[in-house]
Parts: C-alpha cells; structure tokens; sequence
C-alpha cells in the first residue's frame, strides 16, 4: 500500500508554563525542530492569545508543523505532517520535547491519502 503522507500527533504534558506562553520563544524552538528535521521551510506565523497560549504553523516545502499550547494546564499539541519520505519528524519531535521541559511525550502517527 502507498500513501500520500504521514501525519504525527504529538501530545507533551508537564512542559515549562512560562516557556508555552512566549510567542518568540515558540517561534525559535519549532524554527529550529524544523530545520532539525531537515525540512525547507517556506513561511511561518505565530500567534498570542490572551489572556494566554499560542499557535503556530509552519509552512514547509514538504507540507507543515503546527502548534498549539494551553500554558495553564502545561500542554502543547504539535502535528507534523510531511508527503517527503525525508523529513526526520522524530528529531523534530525531540527536539521540542527538550526545549519545552516536557514531562511526557507520547507520539501517534497515521498514513494520509492512500493511493494505488
């Protein structure tokens, strides 16, 4: 069977409050999973919520990375989706369980777009 994509689900509990809640910091970090992971990235935005939390995607040549986090219960949903068979999303996914201080990270991936 072949498919089009895959798509990561990424769940961190316990992750530093301070550092889900700082729009640049967030914006550093999945910069540089993304570079991690060797992906091209095309353009990005982030966004401050008040009274707290943030979201963000990035745009990359082989799909995108988004974020989502809640400061106040210490959780940040990540999905990485990629169509290259290149992309090294588990070092991405590393890589911002690190920079957020998470406590537990627990992955599920699914194929996207079976075709054949």
């Amino acid at each position: 069977m072949k498919f089009l994509g895959k798509q990561y689900m990424v769940e961190l509990n316990g992750c530093n409050a301070q550092l889900l809640d700082d729009t640049d910091f967030i914006g550093k970090a999945m910069t540089q999973a993304a570079l991690r992971a060797n992906a091209t990235i095309v353009k990005q935005f982030f966004h401050q919520f008040s009274p707290f939390g943030v979201s963000g995607t990035i745009i990359i040549a082989e799909s995108h990375i988004n974020i989502h986090t809640w400061p106040e219960h210490q959780y940040a949903a990540i999905d990485i989706f990629t169509c290259s068979d290149t992309l090294l999303a588990d070092q991405a996914i590393e890589f911002l369980e690190k920079e957020l201080e998470a406590e537990s990270c627990t992955t599920s991936m699914i194929n996207r777009g079976q075709i054949g």
